[in-house]
């Protein structure tokens, strides 16, 4: 689903947070997920890992340009590094709204090449550039031009009807005589008639191999490979033959895998807390997020799957599901529900840079 307006309600803005975190480094991702990747869930998954880095919901240029900019773009401090995903075609619009990622602190900004529903089809947004290369190249020169982040390109392996090796290489060298050097690439197809962006999830076959080839072909671009990647031991495989991951689902659904991050992929070294810490230690951030008139359904939705796979976890769940939305909901909704869980044993996260 694809929107105009936040997916989150906010109010009484202060001003974005100068960028002062480290620099984003594209060894792990957590990819851009539409109502999901929102600054609730990326402030939890922050907690989690130090140097994953984190993207926002695609954000349209419209949206941004003819919307309500500031409450798009706000986030907190402890979300960085973080980048912007945009969705748009026009070189003019896509250059404004770069530079607005920079104005607001953001760590990157990237280009949405692969969405494949039909609202972003209808406005020239999303998987179907895959069939205009040269205005992909227009808008990323336009962006590069007018910011001094970095600008990447997320896209799929091809489209139906252009979905053959030379064309995925044509597109590649297209975006890159622009300037892009790096790809992040979901290696899938992404059908345009006949699968819901859901089905274009799953039902269309991965071809990793296609993602490897890409960086043994063009070894000075760096290569993110994205797709139904599920758990560490998967994530150092495909390592062995890209610059990156990138994960979606299963680190929205299982965030718990994200404290892997740290110590797995960057060298950091091992502290111990409990997920019921974790959650206890976000409680100043909710309280702050309440008083500015958010209801707690809308933060308490990404924390669910904080259980994911632990006794007590449906219990939860459940809770939180059944008592967050009512009128006035607040902390003790969230402290009843962690009561469900018993504390049993200890969870390994990892210590901040």
């Amino acid at each position: 689903m694809i929107t105009n307006a936040p997916s989150e309600n906010r109010t009484n803005f202060s001003a974005t947070p100068a960028n002062t975190g480290p620099e984003p480094s594209r060894r792990f991702c957590v990819a851009p997920m539409m109502e999901w990747t929102t600054p609730h869930y990326r402030y939890m998954a922050r907690q989690l890992s130090t140097h994953a880095l984190l993207y926002t919901e695609m954000v349209t240029t419209g949206a941004l340009i003819h919307g309500d900019t500031e409450r798009f773009l706000h986030h907190n401090a402890a979300e960085y590094p973080l980048a912007l995903q945009l969705g748009g075609s026009n070189a003019g619009e896509l250059a404004h709204c770069a530079g607005l990622a920079q104005q607001f602190g953001f760590s990157e900004v990237n280009l949405n090449v692969g969405c494949p529903s039909d609202r972003v089809q209808n406005n020239m947004i999303g998987a179907c550039l895959m069939g205009h290369p040269e205005l992909v190249a227009e808008g990323f020169k336009a962006m590069q031009a007018a910011t001094d982040i970095p600008v990447t390109v997320k896209h799929r392996i091809g489209i139906n009807g252009r979905e053959s090796w030379d064309e995925l290489c044509g597109f590649i060298e297209t975006v890159a005589a622009a300037g892009c050097k790096t790809f992040i690439v979901h290696a899938r197809i992404a059908v345009l008639e006949g699968l819901s962006p859901k089905e274009n999830r799953d039902v269309p076959p991965l071809k990793y191999d296609w993602v490897y080839y890409l960086k043994a072909k063009y070894p000075q671009l760096k290569i993110i490979i994205n797709g139904g990647i599920k758990t560490v031991d998967e994530c150092h495989q495909h390592l062995a033959h890209t610059d990156g991951v990138m994960l979606g689902r299963e680190a929205y659904h299982n965030p718990w895998i994200l404290t892997q991050v740290d110590s797995e992929f960057f060298g950091e070294p091992e502290k111990t807390v409990s997920r019921h810490d974790t959650l206890e230690a976000m409680y100043p951030f909710i309280e702050q997020e309440l008083a500015r008139g958010v209801y707690l359904g809308h933060i308490s939705r990404h924390m669910l799957g904080l259980f994911h796979g632990v006794p007590g976890g449906r219990q939860f769940r459940r809770y939180i599901s059944e008592n967050a939305h009512k009128p006035g909901a607040g902390l003790d909704v969230l402290r009843e529900a962690l009561a469900k869980v018993p504390q049993t044993g200890i969870a390994t996260v990892f210590t901040e840079a």
